[in-house]
């Protein structure tokens, strides 16, 4: 149910009817939840916040972190700046939490195998971490959900299957159910547990329901999907069936459904797809909302309202992902599966705002809607959240909503794990900050990586190698806000798309057409080189194509060609990494002479890491200095080095190759944390691209992988004019 809150102070604007349009959600800090463990704790290992709720007052927030076995709790009493309040070790692996006052109710798996499931639904004082009571719940519990009367807990009993059994296919018992337990002034009651039997309803394998999620409105009803059944039922609080149904089909149009091909292509389709929901949240005492993940048969790519006699009152159908196709989120390598698998599911009342946020586990996006009117929502935001996000609460009181996000990639050297914090702001929406909403066609994007400024506020950009059946160019609109990709020319050869590209920068030709920058990899048969790609996007067989020299060829490795810039006739690359002739900490500007077909190059000096790596990932030419980008492989907080330095133009006089090269001299123009810490989330490691437009201003952009093991986002922005910034 949506609940309607007292203003407090922060929210006095809102409550006294200030314009609905200026209102937005903006994030304003991200809490990496490593920092939740103890001194001397090995950080290394996996740590990842799922559920999340937060006490009465809305000042701490408590988190179920399953791979480490504890309750995370989070100090939000300044949600710009949350504070770690440490870890509660727990018995087991921690499913789910609701809390009531200060008294966090848990659900713990203990099971010691898949047919021989257990767990315990514990009371824990949040600010001593004291166990306060703890029942058996004869099963493996998965979602947990309060009255809102603190009458009783609901657990879904999910008795999960084993995917490796029989590729997963159910039954597989024993059976879930669900579990009602009795609070006696906010103490769990365990000889009041009431189970409720769900056999029987469902037409998937009716002898084994697996409940997911619950929810309860404000009448103590019960709302409880089994995902893997494709069902839905609703419950009484003394546990009486009052109804229960299929959750149904979705024919799917318009959108990519084929894996690992290395394009965006959106011109397919999926008939009668299951729903298959996950989170389910009530919006009033008669109407759900579901989202519709999907399991092994299914997944609907979107979300939908329920009346609980079943009627569906909305279906979001492919709308919503393709809103997430717009801002550059979609998760290719998903196409085949589920795409951006919505997963979770809230809802609240914000002043007088009635809101429902749908999270993408696959696309890291948190969508929010206006639910005024069931039967047509608006979207209104797009928020960035981290890797995975998985659980929501909201805190209207405060004007806050907040995301758990469960993927934690210590393993692949990528972010950590973190708990996100949005304000609702009187203020313009700071995400997202490139889009291609508005464009004539569904464009796909991602991977953004160099660029090039032309005239009138148009910027140029290629994306990399992840879309290797599709390299691609984006014409990009700085004069809107969010700036917007209204065209894209797609790169080709002989008519077909150009394949062996991994673009890495692009310069204009001065002629309508551009000259890109591939990097190289040998033992994928990529080479290094430039290409000349026409205004159409066509290459010239041969004539189109630059190929390094000999003297390049046999010191090369892969990390080659991160930017192409051009001055006169002249083509000068940045190298990103040293190769096997160059000295420690010294990477290669290289110049190709367009007219003579002469090659040369300088030495620039690099940072040299405390940990990873440092190298160039772009070069602009701009009045008398060349700029470069300096960054190192580091994410979030342990992030060092995201620079733009400049080197004077009179310094770059190329030298042959094979020889000693002349070192030129650099003055830091930008220290880049700041900006990629302006919109409260964490650092992102791939500072790939700079454009400098002939007045000097500048636009930087980072590229997200894909969304292959990233959170999705782009951060697209401008520092000015470069003659007016602080120069170190």
């Amino acid at each position: 149910m949506l609940h309607r809150t007292l203003c407090l102070t922060s929210a006095l604007a809102l409550c006294a009817g200030a314009a609905q349009a200026e209102m937005n959600f903006n994030r304003i800090a991200s809490f990496p939840v490593v920092m939740n463990m103890a001194e001397g704790e090995d950080t290394t290992r996996e740590t990842s916040p799922e559920i999340i709720d937060v006490t009465a007052d809305g000042m701490t927030l408590v988190y179920t972190d399953s791979p480490l076995g504890v309750l995370g709790r989070i100090d939000i009493t300044d949600p710009h700046a949350p504070k770690p309040l440490g870890n509660i070790a727990l018995p087991g692996e921690p499913t789910s939490v609701a809390v009531i006052g200060g008294t966090a109710f848990v659900g713990v798996n203990t099971s010691e195998s898949y047919t021989a499931p257990s767990g315990m639904l514990k009371a824990i004082n949040v600010v001593s971490g004291e166990e306060l009571a703890s029942c058996d719940l004869g099963g493996q519990p998965d979602s947990v959900a309060k009255a809102q009367d603190a009458s009783f807990i609901a657990v879904a009993i999910e008795n999960e299957r084993d995917e490796d059994l029989n590729d997963g296919v159910i039954p597989q018992g024993p059976a879930g159910d669900l579990v009602l337990a009795t609070l006696k002034d906010g103490m769990l009651d365990c000889g009041g547990i009431t189970r409720v039997d769900l056999t029987g309803l469902a037409e998937i394998a009716p002898s084994d329901p697996e409940p997911e999620y619950v929810d309860i409105n404000a009448e103590g009803e019960i709302v409880v999907t089994m995902q893997e059944n494709n069902h839905i039922a609703v419950v009484s609080k003394d546990g009486k069936l009052l109804s229960h149904f299929s959750a149904g089909a979705v024919d799917l149009e318009g959108i990519d459904a084929t894996d690992e091909r290395g394009a965006l292509i959106f011109t397919e389709s999926q008939q009668g797809r299951k729903r298959e929901p996950d989170a389910v949240k009530w919006l009033d005492n008669d109407h759900f909302a579901t989202a519709n993940e999907g399991d092994y048969e299914g997944g609907s790519r979107g979300w939908t309202i329920f009346h609980q006699d079943g009627t569906v009152v909305y279906e979001s159908g492919p709308s919503f992902e393709h809103a997430i196709v717009q801002i550059g989120h979609y998760p290719d390598k998903r196409s085949d599966a589920k795409g951006v698998e919505p997963e979770s599911v809230t809802a609240a009342t914000y002043g007088d705002m009635e809101l429902a946020f749908i999270g993408s586990e696959r696309g890291s996006i948190v969508g929010v809607y206006d639910v005024a009117d069931l039967a047509n929502p608006v979207l209104k935001q797009l928020l960035p959240s981290g890797v995975g996000p998985e659980g929501y609460v909201t805190i209207p009181g405060r004007n806050l909503l907040v995301s758990a996000n469960e993927k934690d990639l210590i393993e692949d050297g990528g972010a950590r794990a973190h708990v996100m914090i949005y304000e609702l702001q009187d203020a313009p929406a700071s995400y997202p900050m490139l889009t291609s909403e508005g464009a004539d066609e569904l464009i796909g994007w991602g991977a953004i990586s160099g660029m090039v400024a032309d005239e009138g506020g148009i910027v140029w950009a290629v994306s990399d190698s992840f879309y290797g059946f599709q390299p691609s160019i984006f014409k990009i609109d700085t004069n809107a806000t969010p700036a917007r990709i209204t065209d894209v020319i797609r790169i080709t050869r002989n008519g077909a798309p150009a394949q062996k590209l991994d673009l890495e920068g692009i310069t204009l030709d001065g002629k309508g057409g551009f000259y890109v920058a591939s990097e190289g990899r040998t033992e994928r048969l990529i080479p290094h080189a430039i290409y000349h790609v026409q205004a159409d996007g066509s290459i010239a067989n041969l004539k189109g194509e630059i190929g390094i020299p000999p003297e390049l060829a046999a010191v090369e490795k892969r990390f080659g060609f991160e930017g192409i810039t051009k001055v006169g006739d002249t083509l000068w690359m940045a190298v990103q990494r040293e190769w096997n002739d160059d000295p420690k900490n010294h990477v290669k500007l290289i110049a190709y002479n367009l007219e003579t077909k002469e090659w040369g190059a300088v030495h620039y000096p690099k940072a040299e890491p405390a940990t990873g790596w440092v190298g160039l990932s772009e070069i602009v030419a701009h009045g008398d200095y060349f700029y470069v980008v300096e960054r190192d492989n580091q994410h979030d907080h342990r992030a060092v080095t995201k620079k733009i330095y400049r080197i004077p133009a009179a310094e770059m006089v190329p030298a042959p190759l094979g020889g000693d090269l002349p070192v030129v001299s650099k003055e830091e123009v930008r220290d880049l944390l700041p900006d990629l810490t302006a919109t409260g989330g964490y650092v992102l490691d791939k500072v790939e691209g700079l454009a400098i437009a002939a007045d000097g201003t500048a636009w930087v952009s980072t590229d997200n992988d894909g969304v292959d093991d990233h959170s999705g986002e782009t951060m697209f922005f401008s520092i000015g004019k470069v003659s007016e910034l602080n120069i170190n």
